[in-house]
């Protein structure tokens, strides 16, 4: 388990904060993500680390169990489109990721059972 506190933008702070009630998620990743917000390092916007996955910004993992690549961009669950790679921040693999940066590993409950990436890029996205 990944002990180190999250970084997030103001922006991403109240919108998680916002929205996490009404966000549909297992008990356990629920629980985590609460304390997670609760002890994240909040940044201005402008100054959030650019290796620090957050909305809007195309992130490349790795499952440590099989070397699989995934590669989408976090984004408001109106934006979502999975044809795109456009992932609801809501996302399992969202909540899983959201305030981590380059090099990190996680773990977090997925739809089939505990797994765990490693964070490889993490950059903008222009619209």
């Amino acid at each position: 388990m990944n002990t180190k506190s999250i970084r997030l933008s103001k922006s991403d702070f109240k919108f998680l904060n916002e929205h996490f009630e009404k966000a549909i998620m297992s008990e356990y990743n629920k629980t985590r993500l609460r304390t997670e917000i609760k002890n994240a390092v909040i940044y201005s916007d402008h100054e959030l680390p650019n290796d620090v996955i957050s909305l809007n910004r195309e992130t490349t993992i790795i499952s440590t169990e099989n070397g699989k690549e995934f590669n989408f961009t976090l984004v408001k669950p109106s934006e979502a489109n999975m044809a795109q790679n456009k992932v609801s921040i809501f996302a399992p693999i969202s909540i899983a990721l959201i305030g981590y940066q380059t090099g990190d590993l996680i773990n977090w409950e997925m739809p089939d059972g505990i797994k765990e990436f490693k964070i490889i890029d993490v950059k903008s996205v222009i619209y």
